[in-house]
């Protein structure tokens, strides 16, 4: 292969023939543009005179910025006598996204200014920087969704976004456009309030075109190959496309042959710890067929004095480090940058697809720790170190260096050293957190362990506003929000800050100024409107809001599943499964969705939609009760038996209380009557599994009667051919009859003893049933005496509570019961008389 200039570019560094270690790769020849940015100096790379010559036409009066910028690209694009000049543009839209990612990302602080290679003409409409950026910002804007205002050096973004995205098609004939055009895609999102759907449909467009390329397949690009797995990966991640982000992130894995494992090894994590135990650990290695990565394709490690310090814990108790048993027992290979990014990878994907639980936060530190032992790279590390703080946090012995290490982390921005290039390698395949995040998780750290004026102080430095009024409210300081937010307004109005004002005082007009400043293209003025006819049970109102909002911005999960909640309290089944639709298609995990549009279908008697809704809710969250007893009923609804009879175990896994009497009378019935179930086929095939199911409801609920009956008819209730069968009925029967007898004051209603009395009578039948069985004559008069003198008790308590005393006969409702059961006390003593005496 002849790598060209375009590869070089991807790669990050010049590639000459012996570099490439003997595999077909040639020099070429550089520009002094491309020069500059191989060598890591993209400020003099958008300095040069090459550049200068692009920009160098004046800028037509008041005309825009992105205007300037495509007229002068396109006019310099057509001229002929130009050589190499779409590889100069490339390079152009290249060095500026790097250097908005330097100023926003990694540092250090770019020196280079607009006025440096623009014409004064085009930024004297602007009288300072400010305004400059504020009209580059409202430029970004995508879908309705502003960009962060403290953004620094937007202009470089945009000149990039020119290029790559608007003008992409006049640079086609490069490969590897299109995964520029993705990186430009995927940093810009980063900067949005909302995910973008525009953005979205151009990053799985830009990601369709690079997988057509076969330059992707072969060898000698497949350290390449790898980190482009990885960036799908985290797009698709933040754009809730979990299953495609997973085969994107195995196939970067697969194409290094790298094994990654959770294990188990003996160690110590205290200093006064005698024993050795179990401790989680990572381990990694390679494949035995692991292809052989060129190693000079692959950038270099850092020097260890640039990295991101790594701070010690100094704790008292615990180790900074675990101790192993046996320290040969976890042995790493020496790691390249791709294989780093991808364990980095794992472990956001892990992140991301388990529940915040104290075992998933000690896999994910076992994580961290494989990744901060091989320190190499400026983005690994500090992303490495970003996510252990955020673990750490809510630990009080780890609290104290999760802050003083994301204090680090923000001060290491304004550092000269490492150079951006260093900052840069393999930054694209780590999804490292912009400079603010750093700062908003500092904040939140301060905010946290009560430091809330230190909190409150980087939070307005910040301009987020939201955490500024937070940190006021908890204050005491209820009227300063309002003034801080009223202050800024009169600096700019903006559609954002009517917006907060509108939180602040809960009031309609400010959300309403927001909508008209932004000529009705603010979608956060719509949600935030909407929230607050939520809040305020305003349903219909609250409807139209967000529907308005999502009409512009279709990405936002939120306010979908706002909107269905909205029409479910509206008795609109028809919006609620619209929206909550949409819910799980951007996010296919969201139980609540799922367990919330299998709700609507099943208003709309969809029943079978529902269930099936709720399948796929259950998968999502295994754990959630309200999810398996909705489950529950909707099987029983539509003759799904089996899968009701899978649920009641799996409440009673998740409820040590669970009861559903109703549920198991139901399965009981459709067992005992042979009903048919939603494929046709005999519940009386589930007797097996419905009997596991009574055993262990019995075994932990000993004292219903009801339950006890059932159990008893799910054995056929003494009218079995089978002898155990009966057996076990005239058991459960038993225990019916003194659950029901135990019951205090069950005696004084006549009702509640009617009741006992049919019960008492049908196991005497029973009793009857059961002893015709018998070949033991004894046992036999066994079960017939106790049926008896069972009989006989509730006889004489009958006539002692329930007898007239005036006129000396039993009360009326009553009578025929008693008269019925010494009957049947004459017959059980006649027939044990018989069985004593056979003649």
């Amino acid at each position: 292969m002849r790598v060209t200039a375009e590869f070089e570019l991807l790669w990050g560094f010049p590639v000459a023939a012996d570099r490439a270690d003997g595999s077909g790769v040639t020099e070429v020849t550089k520009s002094e543009s491309l020069q500059f940015l191989l060598d890591g100096m993209f400020e003099d790379a958008l300095g040069c005179s090459l550049v200068q010559d692009i920009f160098g036409t004046p800028a037509c009066e008041k005309e825009r910025i992105d205007s300037y910028f495509e007229r002068n690209i396109l006019a310099y694009l057509d001229d002929t006598s130009v050589s190499d000049r779409e590889l100069m543009v490339l390079s152009l839209a290249v060095g500026s996204l790097q250097l908005f990612i330097q100023s926003n990302w990694t540092g250090p602080p770019v020196c280079l200014q607009p006025s440096d290679f623009l014409p004064s003409a085009l930024l004297h409409q602007f009288q300072e920087c400010k305004a400059l950026n504020t009209a580059v910002l409202s430029l970004l804007d995508v879908d309705g969704e502003s960009v962060y205002s403290m953004t620094v050096n937007p202009i470089y973004l945009l000149l990039a976004r020119k290029i790559l995205v608007d003008l992409r098609h006049r640079l086609s004939a490069f490969q590897t456009l299109p995964w520029w055009t993705l990186r430009c895609v995927n940093v810009h999102q980063q900067i949005l309030e909302e995910r973008s759907p525009e953005l979205a449909v151009l990053a799985q467009t830009c990601v369709d075109q690079v997988l057509k390329t076969e330059w992707l397949t072969e060898e000698i690009c497949r350290n390449l190959a790898v980190q482009f797995h990885l960036e799908c990966g985290y797009m698709f991640l933040y754009y809730y496309n979990r299953k495609e982000a997973k085969d994107h992130f195995n196939s970067a894995k697969e194409k290094i042959k790298l094994q990654v494992d959770l294990t188990g090894v003996l160690g110590k994590r205290t200093r006064f710890q005698e024993n050795y135990v179990a401790q989680l650990v990572l381990n990694v290695s390679r494949k035995e067929d692991s292809p052989l990565l060129h190693k000079n394709l692959t950038p270099a490690p850092t020097p260890i004095e640039s990295l991101p310090k790594n701070l010690d814990l100094n704790d008292d108790t615990i180790l900074n480090k675990m101790k192993l048993a046996d320290p040969d027992q976890l042995q790493m290979p020496d790691l390249c940058a791709e294989e780093l990014a991808v364990i980095l990878a794992v472990c956001t994907d892990f992140q991301k697809n388990n529940p915040v639980h104290k075992l998933t936060e000690e896999e994910l530190l076992a994580f961290t720790s494989c990744l901060l032992s091989q320190p190499k790279f400026w983005a690994i590390q500090t992303t490495a170190l970003m996510l252990r703080t955020k673990l750490e946090k809510g630990n009080s012995r780890h609290v104290e260096r999760a802050m003083m290490q994301t204090q680090s982390l923000v001060d290491q921005f304004e550092n000269r050293n490492p150079a951006a290039s260093e900052r840069l390698k393999i930054f694209y395949s780590s999804q490292m957190p912009p400079l603010w995040a750093v700062q908003h998780q500092l904040a939140n750290l301060l905010f946290d362990l009560g430091c809330t004026s230190s909190a409150l102080k980087i939070f307005e430095k910040l301009e987020m506003w939201e955490d500024a009024v937070i940190c006021y409210e908890r204050a005491g300081q209820h009227g300063k929000a309002e003034e801080i937010l009223r202050q800024e307004l009169k600096k700019k109005e903006t559609a954002n800050l009517y917006c907060l004002l509108g939180d602040v005082l809960r009031d309609h007009q400010y959300y309403d100024k927001g909508w008209e400043l932004s000529k009705h293209r603010s979608a956060r003025a719509q949600r935030s409107k909407g929230l607050l006819h939520l809040q305020n049970k305003e349903f219909k109102e609250c409807v139209e809001c967000f529907e308005q909002s999502v009409k512009i911005n279709t990405m936002q999960l939120g306010v979908w599943f706002s909107l269905g909640c909205a029409y479910m309290a509206l008795e609109d089944y028809g919006g609620a499964a619209k929206a909550f639709q949409r819910c799980v298609t951007l996010e296919p995990d969201n139980a609540e969705a799922w367990n919330n549009l299998s709700t609507a279908y099943i208003r709309l008697q969809q029943k079978v939609k529902g269930f099936r809704t709720l399948q796929e809710a259950i998968k999502c969250n295994y754990e959630h009760w309200q999810i398996w007893e909705n489950y529950i009923l909707t099987s029983i609804d539509i003759g799904e038996f089996s899968e009701a009879v899978k649920a009641y175990h799996r409440l009673m896994d998740l409820q040590e209380k669970y009861k559903d009497v109703q549920v198991l009378n139901i399965l009981v019935r459709a067992v005992v009557d042979g009903i048919a179930d939603r494929k046709g086929e005999l519940a009386t095939s589930l007797k097996g599994k419905l009997q596991e199911l009574f055993g262990r409801v019995t075994a932990r609920e000993t004292s219903d009667e009801e339950i006890w009956r059932l159990y008893a008819t799910l054995y056929g209730g003494g009218k079995s051919d089978n002898e155990d069968d009966n057996e076990k009925a005239l058991q459960y029967l038993s225990k019916a009859h003194k659950c029901e007898t135990h019951r205090s004051g069950w005696e004084k209603d006549i009702s509640s003893f009617k009741a006992v009395i049919k019960g008492a009578v049908e196991l005497a039948h029973v009793a009857v049933t059961c002893s015709k069985m018998k070949s033991n004559h004894q046992e036999a008069v066994r079960i017939l005496s106790s049926a008896r003198l069972n009989l006989q008790g509730l006889s004489s308590r009958a006539k002692q509570l329930f007898t007239d005393v005036a006129r000396g006969d039993i009360c009326s409702e009553l009578a025929d019961e008693v008269r019925t059961m010494d009957i049947l006390i004459r017959e059980l003593q006649e027939m044990s008389t018989q069985l004593r005496n056979p003649s």
